[in-house]
């Protein structure tokens, strides 16, 4: 459902509202102004000490979302197309698609190290199941009424997946991308925690936990917050780029 500019500006003023009720209401540094949270923001950004972290944080989770996007996606359109494979594969998705990948973060780290191929490897595996499966059901349920007409006028498998099962999946992969925006970056925080010295999560914790210093750890929480922000809105440029029947009024 689309949102007017104007009614996000009325729900963030809002939200500041609240926030500084809460901090008269709370009276301790652990929860400072938003103005001077913004100020600090604002300082940091412009200075690039907190911008350079953004930026990590950033590369990782384009990164990871690329390669969710690039494998899961032909992936769940080859098993859409192949009930034969679509059969086999099952059993296993079934049993990895329900486990939180959370749990997998030690794991990872172990595996890759704690450079930034960990970090995207676990944005990676959060997106991937995600879009392998909406995928895989949005080509397993086209119409074969459709398919069957398309084959008529002499279109190969190569056409069929470039004019039919690839422009029905893209809703697919674009939903599968907006369910997991939240989950991602809040697991990128938590990577981030572990032995590096880059990132949003590792600004956020060493500004709150080390130094003590809240209006900087509010805002990392804010950055953090406008890179998920970012990623849910990018995905709705692209729906009304790719996908504009799917825009609602």
């Amino acid at each position: 459902m689309k949102v007017r500019r104007r009614d996000l500006l009325f729900a963030f003023v809002i939200i500041l509202l609240l926030w500084q009720g809460l901090t008269w209401l709370v009276a301790r540094p652990i929860l400072p102004a938003p103005l001077t949270v913004l100020n600090v923001f604002w300082r940091d950004m412009s200075n690039g000490l907190l911008f350079s972290h953004f930026m990590v944080s950033l590369w990782r989770v384009f990164a990871g979302t690329a390669l969710a996007i690039l494998t899961a996606a032909p992936l769940g359109l080859a098993l859409g197309q192949s009930k034969r494979f679509n059969r086999l594969s099952a059993p296993l998705i079934y049993l990895l698609y329900p486990i939180p990948k959370v749990v997998f973060v030690p794991i990872i780290l172990l595996f890759f190290g704690i450079g930034d191929a960990s970090k995207i490897f676990i944005i990676f595996i959060i997106l991937f199941f995600q879009i392998l499966v909406l995928v895989r059901d949005q080509a397993a349920n086209l119409r074969p009424e459709l398919i069957q007409s398309v084959r008529s006028l002499g279109a190969g498998r190569r056409a069929l997946f470039r004019f039919v099962y690839l422009p029905a999946s893209l809703p697919a992969i674009l939903t599968a991308l907006r369910q997991s925006v939240g989950t991602a970056v809040a697991v990128l925080y938590i990577a981030e925690l572990f032995a590096t010295t880059r990132g949003l999560g590792y600004y956020i914790y060493f500004q709150g936990s080390t130094l003590l210093n809240y209006p900087a750890m509010y805002a990392g929480v804010v950055a953090m917050s406008l890179l998920g922000l970012g990623m849910y809105f990018s995905v709705d440029w692209l729906e009304r780029r790719v996908c504009p029947w799917m825009a609602h009024d």
